[in-house]
């Protein structure tokens, strides 16, 4: 293990703490991963978030999804103490290009290009291919939490000063994330995605009751007709996903990835290995007509958050996508008694279905001064822009307005969490 780790820098002036480099996950003993929070189900302190899971990004390097030849080459941080344990990790990637990312920042790399400098490599902390807010800075349960967010926020901006890359971005990070980091120098900035909250209901009904009469009845008629062409929904986990199953996915997968971004980032592999080691943590609504799958999507369950990922088809039916990856997804939420259904990035479709605007947050560092300076009063202006339209959304959510104002009460009071943050 010690020859895939190579010692970068000290982390700051941290009673001997010491950053180090790995270029895989498997640099990591699944028990030194398994002691940070949010990572494992088997820590009830904090929920668990199936994406910074060791199986699930040990999966995108083992399949060649996240490697060096598809941009992604491995560069996570390791925060270490004088004797070795590790007390902090980070997600993190060399990228020769922004692909992958949903956080996009093609103009950034454009403008330093024709200004003479050069943008990529870049350093990258994310999930790849993945547009789900997460812990970014992980922690040792045992460890102080605040000290060792703080040196890995300052260790990765060390990190990218002494490897020389243009930049190093967090994406889909948490409040508490994005304190250390814009303590360290990093740029705010946000986004916005939709999400469902489940406000305790006991049935898609009661949810129902919570909208205003027209769209009431606007889904009911939405739901009915997606069905109407003798479609079935099953829904598929654990066991139930066999490798005739990830076929069918993974056609669906293919067909809609290549017609909306030329090269699907994730290889039938990946799948496989997803069904082998992660079976309880996917759920699959899967649609069938006539005896056999024609769409799908693919979802990750975590303790308290369904996030839903990918969909495709191979027949197109009116409403079916709506059906398949929003409707069912609350079905589901509220069977389970999931708090959340974050449905992805971008979308106000999503709104008339009962979703609501969220704010996301990524955090920037920008080594070249000029740069920096032009991108920190565009993110000013950015954030100020998604503030205003949040609000308008808001305002034009499908609840009946006391229903809207009493779940606005609720979500005031209650603390924020890792998972609508």
């Amino acid at each position: 293990m010690a020859s895939e780790r190579e010692s970068v820098t000290e982390a700051a002036d941290s009673g001997g703490l010491s950053i180090r480099m790995a270029s895989s996950i498997g640099a990591f003993t699944r028990a030194e991963w398994d002691r940070f929070s949010g990572v494992s189900r088997d820590n009830c302190e904090t929920p668990y978030n199936p994406f910074i899971s060791f199986d699930f990004l040990n999966i995108l390097e083992e399949s060649g999804c996240a490697v060096r030849k598809t941009g992604w080459q491995g560069h996570h941080l390791r925060l270490e103490d004088a004797g070795g344990a590790v007390l902090g990790a980070v997600p993190c990637y060399v990228k020769s290009h922004s692909q992958g990312e949903y956080v996009f920042d093609h103009g950034w790399a454009d403008a330093l290009e024709r200004a003479g400098g050069r943008y990529y490599p870049k350093l990258q902390a994310a999930v790849p291919f993945t547009p789900a807010s997460g812990p970014r800075l992980l922690v040792n349960r045992n460890a102080d939490a605040a000290a060792v967010k703080t040196a890995l926020a300052q260790g990765l901006r060390q990190v990218a000063e002494r490897v020389g890359v243009s930049s190093a971005h967090v994406t889909f990070a948490q409040a508490d994330d994005m304190a250390a980091l814009e303590g360290a120098g990093f740029l705010a900035r946000t986004d916005q995605q939709f999400h469902f909250l489940n406000e305790g209901y006991s049935s898609y009904d009661d949810f129902l009751a919570t909208l205003a009469s027209r769209k009431r009845k606007a889904l009911k008629k939405e739901r009915r007709e997606a069905l109407s062409s003798g479609i079935t929904i099953d829904w598929l986990t654990g066991a139930d996903l066999t490798e005739n199953v990830w076929d069918d996915f993974f056609a669906f997968y293919m067909d809609t990835g290549g017609r909306k971004w030329g090269r699907p980032y994730l290889n039938r592999k990946f799948f496989s290995l997803v069904g082998e080691r992660m079976a309880d943590d996917v759920l699959l609504v899967m649609a069938k007509r006539n005896g056999r799958y024609v769409a799908g999507a693919i979802n990750f369950i975590g303790s308290e958050t369904l996030y839903g990922r990918n969909w495709g088809c191979i027949e197109d039916h009116p409403f079916l996508h709506f059906e398949v990856c929003y409707h069912q997804a609350i079905d589901f939420a509220i069977e389970k008694g999931l708090k959340v259904v974050e449905a992805g990035a971008q979308g106000e479709h999503k709104l008339a279905r009962g979703y609501r605007p969220v704010t996301t947050h990524s955090a920037h560092f920008i080594a070249h001064a000029g740069l920096r300076s032009a991108i920190e009063d565009y993110l000013r202006r950015e954030r100020r822009e998604v503030a205003r339209m949040s609000e308008y959304l808001g305002e034009h959510a499908p609840f009946r307005r006391g229903e809207l104002q009493q779940a606005e009460l609720r979500m005031l009071s209650e603390p924020p969490s890792s998972t609508t943050d």
